[in-house]
């Protein structure tokens, strides 16, 4: 498979307006991506580039290992929010398990040293790919009666640790509120799969559900899990573990209308998610674990893009930086998130709004709309935090190379590990 980071303003930017939030990194983090940066660039790195490193990650999985639910949890890693081999490899030499939703994943996994029984695999129509992976011991949430009818010989034959997957109420599409996601089995659904199974003389351990994802608030997963405790209750099924999904927001992110991701909460506070949870899990008696699929606020901060201002123009009172890299290649988010976006070497004076745009030629290439400082020239490198969680699955090459991509093995030493 080819491999395929809000800080408190720098000195010379300009405060937010009034009435919108900005959570900052702390300004020794902004300071050590901005020291990553300058080693890549001394190693060789041409920009656009992406740095990642695993530090990052560590902090967060600390963050959320201290989460208590009453019961033990299982931080999965989601290998389609960051697919990046290094980090996958440094996860695997913590004794980590993954969940994959593809084929592709699953072979990544597989080559990355994850034996069979650490790996979860999720996601909808895995009967047309599942088949040839004869492994004893996987890990399957079934997703529709058609994988169960396709896939039961085998879940049978190879023992696997299956689960069912839920389309709750407390699912929709986001861009049609009133219609349910694609994903997962009805209730009507669920209790043919659960009958199919125990025909079989199959009992699924796991119950799973995954709402979407930068939830606001943890009122969906509770909703969502008591949904399924009345289900399990009629269906006399309790099961050993409960897969909750639906991703808890990155640190220091924003909405492109400058609302904190977490609903007000402070970014690094993942608390009451962890309180409103406890007494919903009480309700399946014989849990005994839990486990979590949160990607982009597990690896959203390990990552940063760099890129150099290659043009300036202004009118219309409008400042413009034209850059080497962009939403349309590298930063699909910005269509609907705010990052920070800072200089390498801080720039002073007074600030204007600016909007910083990629090479290509599209309107919808911008990767910010902000306040800049004035003195901002072209030739200078703009670092775009964050930028560790679903960067490189959205990667384009519209008009350009994929971009280089530096890891830091360890804390100061880079190396490229994609060329342009």
């Amino acid at each position: 498979m080819s491999l395929q980071t809000v800080a408190a303003p720098a000195a010379g930017s300009l405060p937010t307006p009034a009435g919108i939030p900005r959570f900052g990194h702390p300004p020794v983090v902004v300071a050590s991506w901005r020291d990553r940066v300058r080693k890549a660039l001394a190693a060789g790195a041409r920009t656009p580039f992406y740095l990642f490193s695993p530090l990052p990650v560590v902090e967060r999985l600390t963050t959320l290992s201290a989460l208590q639910f009453g019961v033990p949890a299982t931080h999965w890693y989601s290998t389609k929010t960051q697919p990046l081999a290094p980090l996958l490899r440094w996860w695997h030499d913590l004794n980590r398990p993954v969940e994959v939703v593809s084929e592709l994943e699953f072979r990544l996994a597989l080559d990355c040293g994850f034996s069979v029984d650490q790996i979860l695999v999720n996601g909808p129509a895995k009967h047309h790919w599942l088949p040839q992976f004869s492994a004893t011991g996987l890990r399957v949430s079934f997703d529709s009666l058609s994988e169960i009818t396709a896939l039961l010989p085998l879940a049978k034959r190879h023992r696997w640790i299956t689960g069912l997957r839920f389309l709750t109420e407390a699912e929709f599409d986001p861009d049609h509120r009133p219609s349910p996601t694609q994903f997962g089995l009805s209730p009507a659904e669920a209790s043919v799969a659960l009958r199919r199974l125990r025909h079989a003389k199959i009992e699924p351990f796991f119950a799973h559900f995954h709402l979407r994802t930068n939830l606001p608030d943890p009122s969906g997963h509770l909703a969502a899990l008591q949904e399924i405790a009345a289900f399990c209750q009629a269906e006399r099924w309790s099961p050993s573990c409960v897969d909750v999904g639906g991703g808890l927001p990155p640190q220091f992110t924003l909405s492109r209308s400058g609302k904190t991701l977490s609903g007000g909460q402070q970014p690094d506070s993942y608390a009451p998610f962890a309180r409103l949870l406890r007494p919903a899990l009480r309700a399946f008696p014989n849990l005994r674990e839990l486990w979590l699929e949160n990607g982009r606020a597990l690896v959203a901060g390990s990552g940063a893009l760099a890129i150099s201002v290659l043009d300036v123009k202004e009118r219309r009172g409008l400042r413009q930086l034209i850059c080497d890299g962009g939403r349309t290649q590298h930063a699909l988010l910005s269509l609907w998130e705010q990052h920070e976006l800072l200089t390498l070497t801080p720039r002073r004076g007074a600030s204007v709004l600016t909007a910083i745009h990629g090479p290509t030629c599209m309107a919808f290439d911008q990767l910010a709309r902000q306040p800049f400082p004035r003195s901002v020239r072209a030739g200078d490198v703009l670092i775009w935090f964050e930028a560790g969680a679903y960067h490189l699955p959205w990667e384009t090459r519209f008009s350009h190379e994929l971009a280089e991509i530096w890891w830091e093995a360890t804390p100061g030493s880079c190396q490229k590990i994609r060329r342009r």
